[in-house]
């Protein structure tokens, strides 16, 4: 029998950005309920070390997850696995309807429901994401010291992660399927100007060899879009940086967003274009997407519902 559960404010979502909206809102005494949806725990539970999380000189990405989950439960935020299929921002309280049949009404809502990173789809590189195969530079590329490394994209998002990993890398192979870049000209600029940086036009990954025992990258397969023929390089990392896509299809038709699906936050606030309803982490965020960044702005969103709530 379908059920309708009534919360002061409803997060959705459940990665550092909603774990952290559910502690700030549970320590507000709001009585928050978070729903995962279908990946609890988000984006770093694919992830292996994390090496830029305050306070953990190396800790595994689904271990900090697990860890945030447990803290928000204890402090009292209730989590329910579910997954929102469809909202209603029109009415007050607002709506989420589940896939379990189960519905929610809010009297406030903030969406955490993040952003995923797009893939080529190949099976290999499914085989190895996390074990060599990345899309967060800033994220994996430290973990690359002294290697040489393969980028594939020729935006903005794949010219910045391959001057970011001349840093730690011997070499950068930028992969590109067209002869030039996409990406803007200043960027470009910098790119051609690193000695460390090679570019292969006219070229795409066809292919991510490596170990299996344990899982490692150790090369890469590239077809010559021109001539037909495979190429194969060694490479120790593979980072695919052909942009990201915000998870905002609940709310895309209802509130402002920008850059392909982003929600737009009032400046200085987590605020959307609808009242009483909250935006954090990647879901906003196309410049930074960190974990601690995102962990700030669901801070921020459960700050901002109790002041709105407290107002109405």
């Amino acid at each position: 029998m379908n059920k309708t559960r009534h919360t002061s404010v409803l997060i959705i979502g459940s990665g550092p950005a909603g774990y952290s909206a559910g502690i700030y809102a549970s320590r507000a005494l709001l009585n928050p309920i978070l729903v995962q949806g279908i990946e609890p725990g988000g984006q770093l539970t694919t992830t292996t070390e994390v090496e830029n999380w305050p306070g953990d000189t190396e800790v595994q990405g689904p271990d900090l997850m697990e860890r945030m989950e447990s803290h928000a439960r204890v402090i009292g935020c209730e989590i329910i696995s579910d997954y929102i299929k469809k909202l209603t921002l029109t009415t007050s309280p607002f709506k989420a309807y589940g896939d379990s049949g189960t519905s929610y009404t809010a009297d406030a809502l903030i969406l955490a429901t993040g952003a995923r990173a797009k893939w080529l789809g190949l099976p290999s590189e499914e085989k190895y994401k996390g074990f060599g195969v990345s899309a967060c530079a800033t994220c994996d590329g430290f973990f690359f010291r002294g290697e040489e490394i393969i980028v594939v994209g020729g935006g903005n998002t794949a010219v910045e992660e391959a001057l970011f990993l001349t840093k730690f890398a011997s070499q950068v192979t930028l992969v590109h399927r067209r002869n030039e870049l996409r990406a803007e000209k200043i960027l470009q600029d910098r790119l051609f100007r690193n000695e460390k940086v090679r570019i292969l036009w006219s070229h795409t990954l066809e292919e991510v060899v490596g170990s299996e025992n344990p899982l490692g990258v150790e090369g890469v397969k590239l077809r010559n879009l021109k001539r037909g023929d495979v190429v194969e390089l060694d490479a120790k990392g593979v980072f695919i940086a052909i942009g990201h896509k915000p998870a905002s299809e609940l709310v895309i038709d209802s509130l402002d967003t920008h850059s392909g699906g982003y929600v737009v936050t009032k400046f200085n606030s987590t605020r959307t274009s609808i009242p009483g309803v909250f935006a954090a982490g990647d879901i906003t965020d196309h410049v930074y997407r960190q974990a601690i960044t995102s962990a700030g702005m669901g801070c921020m969103a459960a700050l901002d519902a109790e002041r709105f709530l407290a107002g109405k």
